[in-house]
């Protein structure tokens, strides 16, 4: 594939590392993947400017920020076409429950993940907004019960050259 990333160990290990922990610093990271820190500065802007790594930020814990119930909200769309894409595409990007929403295959079209206070507040996101913003045909929604396993990390063995 043209313009494919290529990646050596020593890009595995220190993208593993970031993920791992994104508060440490270059020095700390320089020192885990066995590179000088200039040379381990120059792979973190080489991998930021090539898109690679696209942010850093803090893993939150729902619940003490009062945000308990979680759902995954499958939505069919009325109509497939671009303007009915594009207003349901617009809506989702401004409600704020909505931690991430994917296009799918098969008889749902998309999957939204949502956080909640409660179910007072699910029940006025699905009524007012999701059901109200038009062009949805069907929502099914499943309350998750418990997290198995949350994201941690990207499986970078893969990339194992």
């Amino acid at each position: 594939m043209a313009g494919e990333v290529q990646f050596d160990r020593t890009d595995i290990r220190l993208l593993a590392e970031i993920q791992r922990d994104g508060r440490a610093t270059n020095a700390e990271l320089a020192t885990r993947v066995n590179l000088s820190p200039s040379a381990c500065l120059r792979r973190l802007q080489r991998l930021e400017s090539e898109g690679v790594i696209v942010g850093y930020g803090a893993r939150l814990e729902p619940r003490q920020l009062r945000l308990g119930l979680q759902a995954f909200v499958r939505v069919q769309l009325e109509k497939h076409d671009q303007a009915a894409i594009g207003h349901f595409v617009d809506s989702v990007q401004g409600w704020d429950e909505v931690v991430a929403c994917h296009a799918l295959t098969g008889d749902m079209d998309y999957l939204l993940h949502v956080y909640v206070r409660d179910l007072e507040h699910f029940s006025h996101f699905l009524l007012d907004r999701l059901l109200n913003a038009g062009g949805v045909a069907d929502a099914n929604s499943s309350f998750v019960l418990r997290t198995v396993k949350g994201f941690q990390a990207l499986p970078l063995s893969q990339l194992e050259p």
